[in-house]
């Protein structure tokens, strides 16, 4: 009889309708109350009732609406009274405003101090919408991340003391403690960062415009949209992040480039590399995530076919010779280049590297930072590896005939040389080379592989369902018609766990070792096309039929194959 007297509200009405027993309710609001958790919050999370049941009981006895949230549009959401303590101590959202009445979303329709909570903060008149805990939470969640609300009400100390440490030896500005005291600046940019690097991000763009600012994050090669901070905010912004990297922050009529490091963890920590340009209405910043654990991944997470990867293997492990990755900015060359250097880093050889900057930090590796103002160029580093006994160097790219006679002439005389160009495909990286002004004699017997590559979004397996195609159309791609009827092709689709069917990506590539016949074409004039078509015959795929393979294996769709391979 004691339990009957203390239920009271949404409890007693569980009870009533027989979703569990008198026991069990007043049991689940002991252990909430000393959890301090919300009674619906624990009754789901411990599954003693699913959220749609106590929503929809919630709705039809307290005569409140019940809405699916799944259907909400983000921009009725009342950014202005967006406060992440009143959300998260009352477990409560505020959804839409209707003249002088504010409609508030809670799973217990009994929680009063909610919408009394949001009635003082907003003066307007409050009324409950009764939605499922589970939709709650998510969408609490969302709006935290994707709102102004970070710069109002955190109070997560971890934010406000991250290891944040500048990625060069310069003193900081006298300036540059003016706005490291702006604590909801600092707090807002480090949840920016934090969440950039557990969404796999690898660019962060801030972009101040005359009457808004955005901040977008590349996710998997595609730009999103993450937080809309509001415009006034552009120059204390841009002032913190130039102070994170010691930049000038008196300076905002030229563009500036510099470093900084974010520590996670005794073990683990994250380097940024950041770019300011002057616009019309204030300084972008860009951010490009340098994780060193990318550059771990191993051969085998990267995408090569077998024939691919052994070819790959073979090619880094030859005393000399020229090894070249081609392809787009953000196409996965540097990762690449990393990979093998990876595999060659042994005590019993000698690596330098000249990078135009150093993205990731490899212990046991000679890193050069090339510096054009220094006078320090990838020719003038390559001229001073050759003095000092290397076995194996990495040019970041080839950008000059300087860099590319000194980089084929170390190939020649002993060295393994990796290095990167941006072409289209490996056929074209000679032709490139040649036009540069260097011999094909030289080429032919320097280069042993040329590699082009792409990265596509890879399905999310969790949601990605067969596509039904005609056949006329799967033939016109590049499928053979004898495999045709036993093919099996993906699409993307959307859930919870992925953006937009899409989680990850992965590698294709085009492999193209010199061969004795490919050698004799480059030495006696031809072009990219007849190299490509001895290629064709030697068997070796090239793009678009390493992405089909891809599409046929259900790791990409066909979208996504023809968006990164379009000629």
């Amino acid at each position: 009889m004691e339990n009957k007297a203390r239920l009271t509200g949404l409890a007693k009405k569980l009870v009533q309708a027989n979703l569990f027993a008198e026991e069990k309710a007043a049991g689940a609001l002991e252990q909430s109350n000393r959890k301090h958790m919300h009674f619906v919050a624990y009754l789901v999370e411990n599954k003693i009732a699913t959220a749609q049941e106590i929503a929809e009981l919630g709705s039809l006895e307290f005569g409140a609406p019940l809405l699916d949230l799944s259907t909400i549009d983000m921009d009725v959401i009342p950014k202005e009274l967006i406060k992440e303590r009143l959300m998260t101590q009352h477990n409560a959202l505020p959804l839409f405003k209707r003249g002088k009445r504010l409609y508030v979303a809670v799973s217990d329709p009994t929680n009063l101090q909610a919408l009394d909570e949001f009635k003082f903060h907003s003066g307007l008149n409050t009324e409950a919408i009764i939605v499922p805990q589970d939709q709650l939470t998510q969408l609490i969640e969302k709006v935290i991340n994707v709102t102004t609300s970070k710069f109002e009400g955190l109070e997560d100390t971890d934010l406000d003391n991250l290891d944040i440490s500048s990625g060069d030896e310069l003193e900081e500005s006298e300036e540059s403690g003016a706005n490291s005291d702006d604590a909801p600046i600092v707090r807002f940019i480090n949840k920016i960062l934090l969440d950039s690097i557990n969404n796999n991000v690898s660019d962060i763009h801030f972009e101040p415009y005359e009457k808004k600012y955005r901040v977008r994050v590349r996710q998997d090669g595609i730009l999103r949209e993450m937080a809309h901070p509001p415009a006034n905010l552009a120059s204390r912004l841009a002032a913190r992040l130039k102070v994170m990297s010691r930049l000038d922050i008196s300076e905002k009529r030229l563009p500036q480039d510099g470093r900084f490091k974010m520590k996670l963890s005794r073990n683990r920590a994250i380097d940024f590399r950041i770019s300011t340009l002057p616009t019309l209405y204030g300084e972008k910043i860009v951010l490009r995530i340098l994780d060193p654990n990318n550059a771990q991944l191993g051969i085998d997470a990267l995408g090569y076919d077998p024939v691919q990867k052994e070819q790959f293997l073979t090619a880094i492990q030859k005393p000399q010779g020229m090894v070249l990755v081609t392809g787009p900015t953000g196409s996965g060359k540097t990762v690449s280049l990393y990979t093998a250097l990876n595999i060659l880093n042994t005590d019993e050889v000698n690596i330098s590297t000249a990078e135009d900057p150093v993205e990731i930090n490899v212990p046991g590796v000679n890193q050069v930072n090339v510096s054009h103002k220094a006078g320090l160029s990838f020719a003038t580093a390559l001229h001073s590896f050759l003095r000092q006994d290397p076995d194996i160097i990495m040019v970041g790219e080839i950008r000059d005939l300087e860099t590319a006679e000194i980089a084929v002439k170390a190939a020649q005389t002993g060295h393994l040389v990796l290095s990167t160009l941006h072409t289209n495909s490996a056929a074209e990286t000679l032709m490139r080379m040649i036009n540069m002004g260097v011999p094909a004699f030289n080429l032919a017997t320097s280069v042993i592989l040329i590699i082009a590559q792409r990265l596509a979004r890879r399905l999310c397996p969790h949601c990605k369902k067969i596509a039904v195609l005609p056949k006329a159309s799967l033939v016109e791609l590049g499928f053979q018609e004898s495999e045709i009827d036993s093919l099996v092709i993906y699409e993307p689709v959307g859930c919870e766990k992925c953006t937009q069917g899409y989680k990850g990506r992965v590698g294709i590539y085009e492999v193209l070792p010199i061969s004795e016949e490919t050698a004799r074409i480059i030495m006696s004039g031809g072009n990219a096309i007849d190299i490509a078509a001895q290629a064709q015959t030697e068997g070796l795929l090239n793009l678009r039929q390493s992405g089909l393979q891809k599409i046929k294996d259900g790791m990409t769709s066909i979208s996504e194959v023809m968006r990164v391979t379009k000629e």
